[in-house]
């Protein structure tokens, strides 16, 4: 079992909703968090639990990438573990999407990963070590009416991962990919807590759950997939 203790971990989305879950579950197993979003007043609070490091970036842009990655490097030295959360969506008749709504949310899910690991891999080749996880959707495997764009983006962030994964495997770096169903966070512009999303929505702290289960697997075993649901949605 891989111990999280000390370990170098950049959590992107961090702000709220499954990356804030993320980044204090891995705080409260002793790794040393940089939390990255957009929102400083929400990721000035969320340092103050984990005791780390927060900085504001739109990871959509290469040069925000590239600094995430370098100060990380500057402050602690190394990077162990890169989770690739942030994500944006929204959904509609194909024929009413905007073109700039569909640039939006491929920018950060697709964009954005691969800006983070472009950023991040030379630095795990040359240390032969490191985990990359990508926190993705189970429409990376299924369709479904008015999820062109999202779903369109995760199919192509899955893509991403699944062939990086075959590229750096050879230098000791693990990547995985989790697919989390219905999740009860601000996704969507919705608002989390209702009676209803209890019965039929995963928690934010189950997704940050299955990423430490993912993170501590034996250092000779790499989980590739790993998807969970909330018993009440089909899949």
């Amino acid at each position: 079992m891989t111990d999280l203790t000390d370990q170098i971990a950049i959590v992107s989305g961090a702000s709220r909703g499954i990356g804030k879950a993320i980044a204090l579950l891995l705080a409260l197993q002793g790794a040393k968090v940089v939390a990255v979003a957009r929102s400083e007043n929400d990721l000035e609070e969320l340092t103050l639990k984990t005791q780390g490091l927060c900085i504001v970036a739109d990871i959509s842009i290469e040069e925000d990438a590239q600094y995430v990655v370098q100060e990380t490097l500057s402050r602690f030295g190394r990077l162990d573990i890169l989770v690739c959360n942030a994500g944006v969506g929204s959904f509609n008749e194909l024929e009413h999407f905007e073109a700039a709504e569909w640039d939006r949310i491929f920018d950060t899910n697709v964009k954005g990963t691969f800006l983070l690991c472009k950023a991040a891999v030379p630095h795990l080749k040359a240390q032969k070590s490191g985990h990359i996880v990508g926190i993705t959707s189970d429409v990376a495997k299924r369709t479904f009416p008015h999820g062109t764009a999202y779903g369109a983006s995760k199919f192509a962030q899955d893509a991403l991962l699944a062939s990086l994964r075959k590229e750096v495997r050879p230098h000791g770096i693990k990547v995985s990919t989790i697919y989390p169903g219905l999740v009860d966070t601000y996704f969507n512009d919705t608002t989390p807590g209702s009676p209803e999303a209890e019965k039929t929505h995963l928690r934010p702290s189950d997704v940050a759950q299955a990423l430490r289960y993912v993170l501590e697997a034996p250092a000779h075993v790499v989980i590739d997939e790993l998807m969970l649901h909330p018993l009440t949605q089909e899949y």
